[in-house]
C-alpha cells in the first residue's frame, strides 16, 4: 500500500484478503475505497470486556457467562433442541441449540468450562440463552475477554460480522499510520461548534474503548456520532440545493395569470376559498409567472381544499395554451379528480380526460392521438401517464398528488415527459400528510412551500373511539341509529399480510356478516379487485345515498368526499400506521352532522399499537400526527423512500438530531459559495451513486 496516498483512491482490493470476489461482496453494499470501508459504521455495540454473573443476567439482554457445563441432552419437544445447563457460583442458565453437531454436543459434555456470550430470554426452563457463542477454555486458565466495545455492522451475504471487523480494523491500522482522510468541514465550523475531529471520531466509533457509555452509544448521542451526523447531513442537504441550483439553470414556459378566467372559475366552484387557500393561489401562480420552472410543496390537512387549489394552477396553465398532467395514485382518486375537474373546466372550453392502466385499447388511442395533438387540455391518471407511447403536444404543468405514493423514477419520469431541450414543465407536489417540520428541512430543502393551515369553515372535528372488538355488537347497533338517521357509514377492512387477495377476501366475509346483522340496511362492497368500472359504479351510489353502509378496503384512504358519511369504523387499525388512519378518519366529518370514527383493534396490542391509537384519540391535528408518525416508524417509512434507497441515512437520525439541521442548513451555503471543492468531496464521500435520487 503506498504511504501517505489517500483513501479516497485506495480500492477496497489492496486490503489483504480481499480478492475479485470478496471486492463483489463490498461492492453490494456500496463499498469500493478504503474510504468508503472506514465509513461503513456500527448500528450497535456489545459489550464483551467484562463477565456477568448467571444469578445477575436479565431478560432481554446480552452478557458474556462463564461456567462449568452439567451435561447436555437432546429433547424433543415442538423441535428437536440441544439443551446445555450451565452454572456458576451465583445460579444457573440453559443453553439451547436447534441447529447442532454430534461435535458439540461432545463439546458440551459434563464438567466443561465454557466462555458463552448472547442473549438471555424467558423460555420453558427459566432463563435460556439461545444459539450462544461459545469457546471451551482450560480448567486453570483465566477467560479472555475483549478490551473494547464489539462493533455490529450492516452486513450481506458471505460477509460476517468477524471479517468484516477484521477488514475495518485494517483499514483503521492504514488510517492511523499512512492513510490521509481529509477534514471537509471548515476549521472554524467545527472550532465553533466544539466538534471532535474526523479521524478521532471514526477510529472511536470503531473501535470503542472499554469504558464508553454503551447507553450513549446505542442512541447515537456520543459527540463522535454527533459529529459524523453533521456531516452526513450536510451532505445529504447540499445535495438537494445543488439539485435545485441545477433545474433553476433550466427555462420553463412563462404562464401569465388569466385574472378574468380565474374570477369566473371561483364562481362556479359554489364555495369561496379560504384565507390560506387564497394565499397558496397567490404564491403557485407567481412561480408559474416565472421563467424557470416552479418546484413547490402544496401540503395542507386531509379537507382543506388542495385540490381547488390544484385546478386554478391548472387553470392558468391551460389558458396559455399548455397541457396539464395530474397524477394520482389510486384510480379512483384520479376517477374522483377527473369528476371535479371536467365540472369546473369543461363549461370553460377545456377538454378534460382519464388515463390509466384500466382504459381500455380504442379509448386509449383516442386518448393518446387527442393529447399529441393538443385537444386535450388536461390528462389524469395513475402511474400510466408516463408509460413510453403518452406524448403530451405542450406540456406545460405537472401536478402530483400524494407525492409519496411514487418512486422516485415514476416522478422524474413524467417530469422529463414535458422537457424540451432545456425547458422543462412546472411541478406542483401535493400532500394531505402534512410533513413534519424536521422532515421539510431536510428532505425537502429543494422545494418551496405552500401551506394550506385552515379547515374550510362549517367543518367539525371527528369524535374518535377506541374499542375492543369483543364489542362488535354495540358497534353494529351504533351503524342501524346512524343509519336511521339517514346518514351513512364506512367500514374499513385493513391489509391482511401483504396480500390483495387475503384483503378482499376479508372485505367480502365483512359484507356477509354485516348483511346478516343489518337485513334492512343497503351495503355496498369496494376493493381493489374491482374492475374500475365497477368502483365508480359503487362510489357513485353511495355519493347518491343508495348505499347506507359501504364496506371498503383501504382503497377509499385518499380523495373520497361523501358529505353525508358520519361514521367511519376501522377494524384492526393496530395494523396501519399513524398517516393511514388519519388519512381515513379524514373521509367522515365533511357534512354538517357531528361525525364518528371507530378504531376496532383486535387485543393484544404491541405497545406502538397502543401508542398509535393513543395518538389517534387524543389529536386530530395533521401536523402533531406526522411528528409522532416520522418518531415511530422514521424517515424512509414516512416519505415512502424505503423502497428507492433515498434517504437512508448511516448515522444521522432526523428525529433525534433535528436541533442540527439549522446549523447544517448555514454551512451548506458557507460551502456553496465559498468551496465547491469541498461539496462535491463530500456528497461523494456520503452518497456516492445516491445523489441521482435528488434530482426529483
Amino acid at each position: 500500500m503506498s504511504k501517505g496516498r489517500s483513501l479516497t483512491e485506495l480500492p477496497v482490493s489492496s486490503l489483504s484478503g480481499v480478492g475479485p470476489k470478496l471486492a463483489e461482496k463490498f461492492a453490494q453494499i456500496g463499498i469500493h475505497t478504503l474510504q468508503d470501508l472506514i465509513f461503513h459504521l456500527p448500528f450497535r455495540y456489545q459489550d464483551r470486556t467484562r463477565i456477568t454473573p448467571i444469578g445477575a443476567l436479565q431478560p432481554n439482554r446480552d452478557a458474556v457467562i462463564c461456567g462449568y457445563s452439567r451435561g447436555s441432552d437432546v429433547v424433543f419437544g415442538r423441535r428437536r433442541s440441544l439443551l446445555c445447563r450451565l452454572r456458576d457460583d451465583t445460579g444457573t442458565v440453559t443453553l439451547r441449540f436447534f441447529h447442532f453437531s454430534k461435535s458439540q454436543q461432545i463439546q458440551l459434555q459434563s464438567g466443561a468450562k465454557l466462555l458463552c456470550y448472547g442473549e438471555a430470554r424467558r423460555g420453558s426452563s427459566g432463563l435460556e440463552i439461545y444459539h450462544p457463542e461459545f469457546s471451551l477454555i482450560a480448567d486453570d486458565a483465566e477467560p479472555v475477554l475483549d478490551d473494547r466495545l464489539t462493533p455490529i455492522y450492516p452486513a450481506t451475504e458471505g460477509l460476517s460480522q468477524k471479517r468484516l471487523r477484521a477488514f475495518v480494523s485494517a483499514a483503521i491500522n492504514t488510517l492511523e499510520k499512512s492513510g490521509e482522510l481529509p477534514e471537509l468541514l471548515p476549521q472554524p465550523l467545527t472550532q465553533k461548534l466544539g466538534m471532535l475531529g474526523l479521524k478521532e471520531s471514526l477510529i472511536y466509533l470503531h473501535h470503542p474503548p472499554q469504558n464508553a457509555s454503551l447507553q450513549q452509544l446505542d442512541e447515537g448521542e456520543h459527540p463522535a456520532q454527533q459529529r459524523l451526523a453533521f456531516e452526513e447531513l450536510l451532505a445529504h442537504h447540499l445535495t438537494l440545493i445543488r439539485n435545485r441550483n441545477r433545474i433553476r439553470v433550466h427555462r420553463a414556459a412563462v404562464l401569465s395569470s388569466p385574472v378574468a378566467q380565474a374570477e369566473i372559475f371561483k364562481q362556479q366552484l359554489g364555495f369561496e376559498l379560504t384565507a390560506a387557500q387564497a394565499r397558496c393561489v397567490t404564491e403557485i401562480s407567481n412561480d408559474l409567472a416565472q421563467p424557470k420552472p416552479m418546484l413547490r410543496l402544496l401540503q395542507g390537512d386531509v379537507g382543506s381544499g388542495k385540490t381547488a387549489v390544484s385546478a386554478l394552477a391548472a387553470l392558468q396553465a391551460v389558458a396559455n395554451g399548455y397541457q396539464v398532467a395530474l397524477m394520482a395514485p389510486t384510480e379512483i382518486l384520479a376517477e374522483q379528480h377527473r369528476l371535479s375537474f371536467s365540472n369546473w373546466f369543461q363549461p370553460l372550453g377545456f377538454e378534460v380526460a382519464l388515463l390509466t392502466g384500466k382504459t381500455r385499447a380504442k379509448a386509449r388511442r383516442e386518448i393518446l392521438e387527442q393529447l399529441a395533438n393538443g385537444q386535450i387540455s388536461i390528462l389524469i391518471g395513475t402511474h400510466a401517464l408516463f408509460q413510453e407511447s403518452v406524448e403530451y403536444h405542450q406540456l406545460g404543468l405537472v401536478i402530483i398528488d400524494e407525492q409519496h405514493r411514487f418512486g422516485v423514477h415514476q416522478r422524474l419520469e413524467l417530469r422529463d415527459k414535458g422537457s424540451e431541450g432545456n425547458y422543462y414543465p412546472h411541478q406542483l407536489i401535493m400532500t394531505a400528510t402534512p410533513i413534519p417540520r424536521t422532515l421539510a428541512m431536510s428532505a425537502y430543502a429543494d422545494l418551496d412551500f405552500s401551506v394550506i393551515d385552515g379547515l374550510p369553515p362549517g367543518r367539525k372535528p371527528v369524535t374518535t373511539l377506541v374499542l375492543s372488538d369483543k364489542r362488535r355488537d354495540e358497534v353494529v347497533e351504533r351503524i342501524q341509529n346512524i343509519c336511521n338517521q339517514g346518514r351513512q357509514v364506512y367500514w374499513v377492512c385493513t391489509l391482511i399480510e401483504e396480500s390483495e387477495n387475503l384483503q378482499c377476501q376479508a372485505a367480502e366475509d365483512t359484507l356477509i356478516n354485516l348483511q346478516a346483522a343489518l337485513p334492512n340496511l343497503r351495503i355496498g362492497l369496494i376493493h381493489g379487485r374491482l374492475k374500475a368500472v365497477e368502483k365508480s359504479e359503487v362510489m357513485d351510489q353511495f355519493k347518491a345515498n343508495r348505499i347506507d353502509l359501504l364496506v371498503a378496503t383501504t382503497v377509499i384512504e385518499v380523495g373520497v368526499d361523501v358529505p353525508n358519511a358520519s361514521l367511519m369504523v376501522i377494524e384492526n387499525p393496530e395494523r396501519l400506521g399513524l398517516a393511514q388512519l388519519h388519512q381515513l378518519r379524514g373521509r367522515v366529518g365533511r357534512g354538517d352532522a357531528e361525525s364518528f370514527c371507530l378504531l376496532l383493534y383486535h387485543a393484544p396490542l404491541s405497545e406502538h399499537g397502543k401508542e398509535r391509537l393513543k395518538v389517534m384519540r387524543e389529536t386530530s391535528d395533521g401536523f402533531i400526527i406526522a411528528e409522532k408518525d416520522l418518531e415511530l416508524r422514521g424517515p424512509g417509512e414516512v416519505l415512502g423512500t424505503r423502497q428507492t434507497g433515498e434517504l437512508q441515512f448511516r448515522i444521522a437520525d432526523l428525529v433525534r438530531d433535528q436541533g442540527l439541521l439549522p446549523e447544517v442548513k448555514r454551512a451548506a451555503i458557507e460551502l456553496m459559495e465559498n468551496q465547491p471543492r469541498r461539496t462535491d468531496a463530500l456528497i461523494h464521500r456520503w452518497l456516492g451513486a445516491a445523489e441521482q435520487y435528488g434530482n426529483v
